[in-house]
């Protein structure tokens, strides 16, 4: 706006009404981002109707889950049409380790062929999602960092970068002076194997998300966000919780976050009523952009 515009403005009472405008503009300019295991059996009852779905209400970036040699049962390209026809484009995928799955997908079986198939997609993060519970011993725990550095090398020279995402069981004490996931965050390079942290998990385990940002700095850039209830601590809308979200927004420099995804694993309404909910929650509070 230049000088004769503001001055014609101001003088008709107007500048508060286009000020507001431009604020309401770049607030709807906010990429939302979801984790697709949030809408997992609407998917697999129908893909393209679940994405449709997703763009209506403003999602644009995404995070997947189950790759297994396809994404969802189609090709990287079939997917990447799906995607574009929608407007929505992935940033990150989750794989598990391979220790006890031993199917394509994960750290340790044909890695280089999903990682060629995310850049197909245009993915920028793979996440070592979750351990089952056989994966969950000492012995596992004490080999996890060779195997997350090895699939991370591999990552980075194919131009992804690989991270961890934690539930509420790696923050169980390993010894006197570890839990498993200082472990982990120890025991391996920041550059090859960066963090996603679960705000939730890491509520629900009693740890202070800003503690580990001090102790880690930039480690973080990715983060799931969703909330928890007070009392039976299950999974809530955004909002409708207990999670101090702005206080951990404002360390968001210090944590290094570049994206974060909408998440709820389970509602007690229709899941996209939820979604609608904390979408609302999102948009009406700046601290979330």
């Amino acid at each position: 706006m230049d000088r004769k515009d503001f001055i014609t403005l101001s003088s008709l009472g107007f500048l508060g009404l286009y000020s507001c405008g431009i604020s309401n503009l770049n607030m709807n300019k906010r990429s939302l981002a979801i984790q697709l295991y949030t809408v997992r059996d609407a998917i697999s009852k129908n893909l393209e109707k679940t994405f449709e779905k997703l763009a209506e209400l403003g999602f644009t970036e995404l995070e997947i889950y189950g790759y297994n040699g396809t994404f969802f049962g189609k090709t990287a390209i079939d997917f990447k049409k799906v995607l574009s026809d929608n407007g929505l484009k992935v940033i990150s995928s989750h794989h598990r380790t391979g220790i006890t799955d031993q199917e394509d997908g994960t750290l340790l079986k044909n890695w280089e062929k999903t990682l060629d198939d995310l850049n197909r997609i245009g993915s920028k993060y793979a996440v070592c999602s979750y351990l089952p519970e056989a994966e969950r011993t000492l012995e596992n725990y004490q080999k996890l960092p060779d195997i997350l550095e090895d699939a991370g090398q591999v990552s980075k020279q194919n131009g992804i970068q690989l991270a961890y995402h934690n539930h509420d069981f790696e923050f169980l004490k390993m010894d006197e002076q570890h839990n498993f996931y200082d472990f982990i965050l120890e025991k391996t390079s920041s550059d090859l194997i960066k963090m996603e942290l679960d705000l939730y998990w890491i509520s629900k385990a009693g740890l202070d998300p800003l503690v580990y940002f001090e102790k880690y700095p930039k480690r973080f850039p990715l983060w799931h966000v969703k909330d928890m209830k007070g009392g039976t601590k299950d999974f809530a809308e955004i909002g409708n919780g207990t999670i101090d979200f702005k206080r951990i927004f404002e360390a968001r420099e210090k944590a290094g976050l570049n994206y974060w995804f909408l998440e709820q694993d389970s509602s007690d309404i229709d899941i996209f009523e939820s979604i609608r909910i904390s979408r609302k929650y999102i948009l009406d509070h700046s601290y979330f952009r």
